[in-house]
């Protein structure tokens, strides 16, 4: 049984996205392996899958610039992070500015890379088609339900959620994203971590400027220690354009506007207060950058300007309409230090993803094959015939060759 708070599946995180399949060149092999391998198989899975359903896949490319001498050092970190994460040399060519301007005039750069493995999506719908799917597989759906607590006992979990229904389990997944770190404290698992959230914002582009650009375009981030991005020019499947997202703290997992975000301020306070989190919102150059992230959500100007550093003919005064906003849920560990990489934790018959952020969208196949061939070693699922299958979640899983996190 799935249980979703919502009364439909994909209302956060799987529809508020850039709709992106990217491309694991921006992710250390090292650092981030989970992200980057399940991002590596995600591509063709997500292709092979939207043929299926007759969903738009939009094999578009990405361009990613460097400004400056700093940048260039990074786009040939990332020349190399792609080779190691599987990309062939073909898909990602370095550029010189006057390469970058035969390929899109409009762009102004010191040089950057093409990456013509990337492509766009509408994530919401295809998550609503994989429900479609579960359920001819037989998995009931429980939606409008919110777990509020969890217990334990003998080998059984009883969910108790907001509409006072009780679900019995001999086996629970924690996949749920910005309420994944609080699922986990609730059966006193990762209790070492904790979770900071940030809302990122967009403007979309008006008609004037949708020819532009033929690709999407994005920038060596300034600070990618951080989870602070410098805004994109995004090209949706749809054909919007879009500048953003930035990365605005917020006090919670679903706080869209002011008014939920002071409603959630005074308890993710007072958590952060006894957790390592005090470490990281109290850090100066944290602090810096935070200040920064809100002026660019207060300032239309100051939002799009970034995005002037390498498209240098678009204007704030013509954007007037705000896109959709998400949130990312990072965690930090006991140090105080931002997690790289996603969390798969296991004990008492249970399974928690945790900081499952981008490249979630793009990695969520794999991911999910990963999940199940688990579960079926265990021999809590059985695989489905042949026939009904697109992929073999095994071997998909033998493909990810990442261990579970091993923490406790």
């Amino acid at each position: 049984m799935l249980i979703e708070q919502e009364k439909n599946i994909s209302q956060h995180t799987s529809s508020r996205n850039t709709g992106k399949v990217h491309a694991p060149f921006l992710y250390d092999p090292e650092k981030k392996k989970t992200f980057a391998k399940a991002a590596s198989l995600g591509y063709d899975l997500w292709e092979k899958y939207s043929d299926h359903k007759g969903l738009p896949f939009k094999r578009d490319g990405v361009l990613e610039v460097a400004l400056d001498e700093k940048g260039i050092n990074r786009l040939y970190t990332y020349l190399k992070w792609g080779d190691e994460n599987g990309i062939a040399k073909s898909d990602l060519l370095l550029l010189d500015k006057n390469e970058v301007a035969r390929m899109e005039p409009n762009v102004r750069c010191a040089s950057a890379i093409y990456c013509s493995r990337d492509a766009s999506v509408n994530y919401g719908a295809l998550s609503l088609a994989l429900m479609q799917d579960i359920q001819s597989f037989g998995c009931k759906l429980l939606l409008g339900h919110k777990a509020e607590r969890i217990s334990y006992s003998q080998g059984d979990y009883t969910i108790t959620t907001n509409q006072g229904t009780e679900v019995n389990a001999d086996y629970l997944v924690n996949a749920a994203g910005g309420n994944s770190m609080d699922i986990a404290h609730m059966i006193g698992i990762a209790e070492t971590y904790t979770d900071l959230h940030f809302r990122g914002e967009y403007w979309q582009a008006p008609l004037q400027y949708h020819d532009i650009t033929k690709l999407s375009i994005y920038s060596v981030p300034k600070h990618s220690e951080y989870p602070f991005l410098d805004p994109h020019w995004i090209v949706r499947a749809d054909g919007r354009r879009e500048v953003g997202p930035n990365a605005v703290p917020v006090f919670g997992p679903y706080a869209y506007t002011w008014r939920k975000n002071l409603a959630d301020m005074l308890p993710k306070i007072v958590e952060s207060s006894r957790t390592s989190a005090r470490k990281v919102v109290f850090d100066r150059q944290f602090l810096s950058l935070a200040g920064s992230e809100l002026k660019s959500s207060l300032s239309k100007t100051a939002m799009i300007n970034r995005v002037r550093e390498f498209l240098p003919q678009i204007r704030p005064s013509a954007f007037t309409q705000r896109g959709t906003a998400g949130i990312r849920s990072s965690v930090i560990d006991k140090a105080g230090k931002f997690v790289p990489d996603t969390l798969v934790l296991e004990r008492d018959s249970s399974m928690h993803v945790l900081n499952y952020n981008s490249p979630g969208a793009t990695g969520a196949l794999p991911m999910a094959a990963k999940i199940a061939a688990k579960m079926m070693e265990g021999g809590l699922l059985q695989a489905a015939s042949k026939h009904r299958s697109l992929w073999d979640a095994t071997t998909i899983a033998e493909k990810m060759k990442t261990q579970s996190a091993a923490v406790f």
